[in-house]
């Protein structure tokens, strides 16, 4: 269980609107993203622990570690306006991540359906594996991460009402229109640049 006096809902209600935050300021591509995605990382954690989605939990962990690094990246990244500059993957690279992708999920979800009682494993295994390819392209800057967390949302929204997370569904349904919304964003800023 969840070590705190505050009942799972509303704890969930807070990371959603930690994650809401977070979304927001990726697509402004503010700095202080990170710091908040620090704390919503963390509550997702025993979130998702408590509610038996293990690949989940632990891809909160990897989440921390890489947005210590992202902060790291980030704050050297600035253009002259201060806004952090934003690149493309070459066409190969592309293609490379997404069969990595592919490969880390079926690996992934075989690991977790053979020695853990998580439920529906390579479901929960696609979220994390491409979660973890996505937040890894969001840190180094590429615009092809919201093409990762398009899909992440897409993947997520059924399984988390099937888990009973409606909040966390519900928050990565605004995610979707966010990610598209984030790509534009993102597309823009590098014809701009």
């Amino acid at each position: 269980m969840l070590p705190s006096p505050l009942p799972m809902s509303l704890i969930e209600l807070a990371a959603v609107l930690l994650g809401l935050a977070n979304i927001v300021l990726i697509i402004r591509r503010s700095v202080w993203n990170f710091p908040v995605a620090v704390v919503m990382v963390s509550l997702y954690f025993f979130i998702f622990r408590d509610a038996r989605l293990y690949s989940d939990a632990g891809l909160q962990i990897f989440f921390l570690i890489v947005n210590l690094y992202g902060w790291w990246n980030w704050q050297r990244s600035k253009g002259d306006d201060g806004a952090v500059a934003v690149r493309r993957l070459p066409a190969t690279g592309y293609a490379l991540w997404i069969a990595g992708s592919v490969a880390a999920i079926w690996a992934w979800g075989s690991f977790m359906g053979a020695y853990t009682q998580t439920d529906y494993p390579y479901w929960d295994a696609a979220i994390a594996m491409l979660s973890v390819a996505g937040q890894i392209l969001m840190a180094r800057r590429f615009v092809e991460n919201w093409h990762w967390w398009i899909i992440v949302n897409l993947v997520s929204i059924p399984l988390y009402i099937a888990k009973g997370l409606n909040l966390t569904a519900g928050l990565y349904g605004v995610f979707l229109v966010l990610a598209i919304g984030g790509l534009v964003a993102w597309r823009n800023a590098e014809v701009a640049g």
